[in-house]
């Protein structure tokens, strides 16, 4: 009796080999799906970073479109987010200025900062430091100029005081406009902090912009408060600005 040689039954199922390439595409998806998302996360985290300085020193900071392309997770090659010389400066600054304030109440009722990528912005309500159409320094004034001159005498940046009104005109012998008046009280601070500082004339200017600046417009008499205001700010020496 002849036996013919039968081939072996056929697995039923896929072939063993699949098992394996899948696996192997279980592994590469996984893999993508974890550099994605490592990607993504280091958006959010700069995002929470951005958050934190703005909560934890109570400053509003300017971003700009660049630094989202940056952390773009569509780019292969991606450039880390680096402080530069001149940012970790401001921080710095951001940072003791806060610290002035927190000691000091009458500084945390009537200042605001803010921070750009030239350097720093702090913001004076004017009734802390003048009486109502007035040029004439009060005494509670001394506390946010010696803060102003801490900070000068600190860092090496040139300072713009800036004068701000509302827009209720104003009309006196001594300032005939609210750009006199605006004027004068830029003008006013800056002798201060030059008298009892003792800094170079070449490091300070001042200006008056009247009303031609508003935070907000000037539709209440909240409002108008919040314009009246003196600005001192903070920027690197080789960047031209008023």
């Amino acid at each position: 009796m002849k036996f013919r040689n039968t081939p072996p039954p056929e697995e039923e199922g896929a072939p063993t080999w699949m098992v394996t390439f899948a696996d192997l595409m279980s592994l590469l998806l996984t893999f993508f799906i974890l550099v994605l998302s490592f990607a993504n996360m280091d958006i959010v985290r700069f995002r929470d970073m951005l958050g934190s300085i703005q909560t934890a020193f109570g400053v509003q900071v300017q971003r700009r479109e660049a630094d989202y392309v940056a952390f773009s997770p569509s780019q292969f090659e991606r450039k880390d987010m680096e402080l530069s010389k001149e940012n970790e400066e401001i921080l710095s600054m951001v940072v003791q200025l806060r610290t002035i304030m927190e000691n000091d109440e009458t500084l945390q009722k009537s200042t605001g900062v803010e921070a750009d990528d030239n350097g720093m912005v702090l913001r004076v309500d004017s009734a802390s430091m003048f009486d109502r159409g007035s040029a004439t320094l009060r005494p509670e004034a001394e506390s946010a100029l010696d803060a102003v001159i801490s900070i000068l005498r600190n860092y090496n940046m040139n300072l713009v005081i800036r004068g701000h009104t509302d827009d209720v005109p104003v009309n006196s012998a001594q300032f005939p406009s609210n750009w006199e008046l605006s004027a004068a009280r830029a003008t006013a601070a800056l002798r201060y902090i030059m008298e009892y500082g003792g800094f170079s004339p070449t490091r300070m200017r001042a200006v008056g912009y009247a009303d031609s600046r508003p935070l907000v417009p000037n539709t209440s008499e909240e409002n108008r408060r919040k314009n009246r205001r003196v600005e001192f700010y903070y920027h690197s020496p080789d960047a031209q600005t008023w």
